[in-house]
């Protein structure tokens, strides 16, 4: 089971997205857990999963955001904009799957 969390500044616009890459996952035959918060849920949520991918609104905590998710070993990197912007649920599932190693 792959688990990503998406995170924006409020977990809203990142909830489509967040649909597109479920489809791609269930249609690939992928056991993932794929769920959007927002900045604020960060340090509750951070620990139950594998990646961390932010909303290109809250790229600029990066740093803040990857010095948490370090006691848990895990990556937190910007969504590709183009990817984001276009919805593009497959390309964003092939770059968390990238960072978590699958």
């Amino acid at each position: 089971m792959k688990k990503i969390m998406l995170c924006c500044s409020a977990g809203m616009s990142t909830s489509l997205l967040v649909k597109k890459m479920v489809a791609e996952a269930d249609k690939r035959g992928l056991a993932a857990e794929i769920k959007a918060y927002g900045a604020a849920e960060f340090d509750q949520q951070v620990g139950k999963y594998e990646v961390v991918l932010l909303g290109p609104q809250v790229k600029y905590m990066q740093q803040d955001l990857q010095k948490k998710a370090d006691a848990h070993g895990i990556k937190v990197e910007p969504i590709n904009m183009m990817d984001y912007g276009m919805q593009k649920g497959d390309k964003v599932l092939d770059f968390a799957l990238s960072l978590i190693g699958g």
